[in-house]
């Protein structure tokens, strides 16, 4: 598998500049050889990822990319390595896993570059920026490029829930670095604001359920993943089911109904942030919240034009709080975002504008 990775890295023009065998020797190899970027497999001999990753970011501190199964157990040992430091993570898909690799190779390639370019201040240790070089650590995988890292800050709501414009929805979206930045955001809400709040992570389907469930034990709010024909009202938030679109099919009386679409959409990612902000641009005649959080890519950019068109606000991370700074960077260039905030102030801006 080592050399499997290393070949698939090497042939999208990345210099794969040292391997190991497990977590402990991972440590070594980094020291010794400074790579701009770390693959690293959460399941190993001897030193797991995750207890690898805690010493890494503590020793050596390096934008790391988890490989990890694709299953409802890898998604718990995935988030646990994410908390530790991981930027990112690329989940390997079910059957055999070189052909997974193979199949995935551009995908690879692209989440290996765009880790490299991560901000890790907020994981302990400063960010190497990008590069062409890469460690490669352990076995790997492929499947959808999903994304989680460390933002930086801590949320805070700076308006009283009282201060929230009646019927308020948001919608926010996110990629690399997004579950963190997430999750701070959502734990600066106040739990009894009048706020109905959709996320879009991009995210395979084995690790949104539980994402869910990290964001619900976060916050004051009530979150749950989104099932086809669900609704949301006061309080509460959907998550993005992985692999589908998420639409806002029908709002009345200050409650909103999805839908999960299986179609691409146009959208080379699913689900999209630009799918579910048009549908609530066009469905939703209350007040509306755009908000685009850290990711690479340019998803979010059309849907928060949509947003803008429709009479509502939109809010993008700083360059400085996100960990890949691609997402809020082609939001904020169509010049319909109204406020740039740091990660800690996104929170108050939601509730009742810019600080």
């Amino acid at each position: 598998m080592r050399g499997l990775i290393t070949d698939v890295l090497e042939s999208g023009g990345i210099e794969v500049v040292a391997e190991a065998a497990d977590g402990a020797e991972a440590l070594t190899v980094v020291a010794e050889t400074e790579p701009d970027v770390v693959t690293m497999d959460v399941e190993m001999p001897g030193m797991d990822g995750i207890e690898a990753v805690e010493r890494l970011m503590r020793e050596h501190p390096t934008p790391t990319l988890m490989l990890s199964a694709y299953t409802e157990d890898g998604a718990e040992e995935t988030f646990a390595a994410l908390d530790a430091g991981a930027v990112d993570f690329f989940a390997k898909p079910g059957g055999e896993v070189s052909m997974g690799v193979s199949r995935m190779e551009t995908q690879l390639v692209e989440t290996v570059r765009s880790v490299a370019g991560a901000d890790i201040s907020g994981a302990g240790g400063t960010g190497t920026g990008a590069g062409t070089d890469a460690g490669t650590n352990a076995g790997g995988g492929a499947a959808t490029a999903a994304a989680a890292g460390r933002g930086a800050g801590t949320a805070t709501a700076a308006r009283t829930a009282g201060e929230v414009e009646p019927n308020t929805t948001v919608v926010v979206g996110s990629s690399t670095g997004g579950p963190d930045a997430v999750e701070r955001v959502l734990a600066g809400l106040p739990g009894d604001a009048d706020l109905r709040v959709l996320v879009v992570q991009h995210m395979p389907e084995a690790f949104t359920g539980r994402f869910a469930e990290r964001l619900d034990a976060a916050c004051d709010l009530d979150v749950c993943e989104a099932a086809d024909g669900a609704r949301v009202g006061r309080g509460e938030v959907l998550v993005a089911r992985g692999g589908r679109h998420l639409e806002v099919s029908r709002y009345r009386n200050g409650r909103l109904r999805v839908s999960l679409v299986d179609e691409d959409r146009g959208q080379n990612v699913r689900p999209s942030v630009n799918v579910a902000m048009e549908s609530a641009a066009r469905t939703v005649d209350d007040p509306l919240v755009a908000v685009v959080l850290t990711g690479m890519g340019d998803d979010g950019a059309e849907g928060v034009e949509a947003v803008e068109r429709a009479g509502g606000r939109v809010i993008a991370q700083d360059e400085e709080t996100s960990v890949v700074y691609g997402m809020p960077k082609r939001a904020a260039a169509t010049g319909r975002v109204d406020s740039v905030l740091p990660l800690e102030d996104v929170a108050g801006g939601i509730v009742g504008g810019a600080p």
